[in-house]
């Protein structure tokens, strides 16, 4: 038995708005608070009508109101679209906030397209290759301060939110495991170097004084209904998502069709980066599941859920909260 957790990233549907996207981000919070889910993460994304979470601290706020238990956090923020003091002085007043209750995961991917990355941080020369100094110089802004600081972050000094590293590749493996922090992998879309990222971190983990044991989490997309048959139709929405984003076409969260056509090249492009998606009736749910966690051995469990229509959406989170395999944290 594992914690599962929820991520998501407040699609805007086709036909919706903006607006209802926050107000079925709040909706599935509450739901997976009641049902003993254990956090509820939001990720940064950029310039994608489908995604609302792009002002990331923001959204995760608005989670904490409509919560009051649930763990609330990024998956995550994508640190070089930012300076670390803004993001110690946005998580330390999430902490005050709702303190106990904050986790920081941290990303080195732009969360965009290259010309966004540009205009989010006006010059690239901060990027991919500081990302582990600004990591380093993260945790000391939100540690307690012995008085030499040269700068303070406030809010933000003293709040030790937890740090995870985020990662689809086995560069993020390893820096979580000479760090001492947990480590997330994006499996949900990045499934290539999975185990081997998993073995790395595991293999060369540095106890750290907050987390003396590697603690993994793994990713997964997530669509449960009554029937097989129902819940693989709710998934073509993601199929046509990802489809989309290799066309380059920018548009809502596309509703579920009957008798997705899609060419062979996007088939096979959709079918590799979603081998690990759990999809079906709860019977099948259970099976995938106890394949997958057997087989990473994972500490916890995160799941996208990508279905346009809140009330399956609601359903699936409840579905997959009803499996033997979830640790209920609450």
């Amino acid at each position: 038995m594992v914690p599962f957790s929820i991520l998501d990233l407040s699609q805007v549907g086709e036909g919706s708005r903006v607006a209802d996207a926050f107000a079925n981000t709040a909706r599935m919070a509450r739901q997976a608070e009641a049902l003993g889910y254990h956090r509820y993460w939001l990720a940064e994304h950029h310039g994608m009508p489908g995604v609302a979470s792009s002002a990331t601290a923001v959204a995760i706020a608005h989670v904490g109101h409509h919560t009051s238990t649930i763990r609330i956090g990024s998956g995550g923020i994508m640190l070089p679209n930012h300076a670390p003091l803004v993001i110690a002085e946005q998580f330390g007043t999430l902490e005050a906030l709702f303190p106990g209750r904050v986790d920081l995961g941290l990303g080195r991917a732009p969360g965009t397209d290259m010309r966004t990355a540009r205009a989010l941080r006006r010059n690239m020369d901060s990027g991919v290759d500081s990302f582990p100094y600004d990591v380093a110089e993260l945790r000391r802004l939100m540690d307690d301060p012995d008085g030499s600081e040269p700068i303070l972050a406030v809010p933000g000094f003293g709040a030790k939110v937890p740090i995870w590293v985020l990662g689809s590749s086995t560069y993020g493996a390893q820096l979580a495991a000479q760090m001492g922090l947990p480590y997330a992998f994006a499996s949900h879309f990045a499934p290539d170097l999975l185990h081997q990222a998993l073995r790395l971190y595991r293999q060369q983990y540095r106890p750290s004084t907050d987390n003396p044991h590697p603690k993994a989490m793994v990713g997964i997309m997530g669509v449960a209904a009554d029937t097989d048959e129902e819940a693989q139709y709710l998934f073509t929405s993601m199929r046509q998502a990802f489809a989309a984003l290799r066309r380059n076409e920018r548009k809502p969260f596309p509703a579920p069709v009957r008798g997705l056509q899609l060419s062979p090249e996007e088939t096979q492009m959709v079918d590799h980066m979603l081998q690990y998606a759990v999809v079906g009736s709860p019977q099948t749910i259970e099976r995938k599941l106890e394949n997958f966690l057997a087989a990473t051995e994972a500490d916890e469990l995160i799941i996208s859920m990508p279905i346009h229509d809140i009330e399956a959406r609601l359903r699936s989170v409840e579905i997959f909260s009803q499996s033997s395999l979830m640790q209920r944290m609450a």
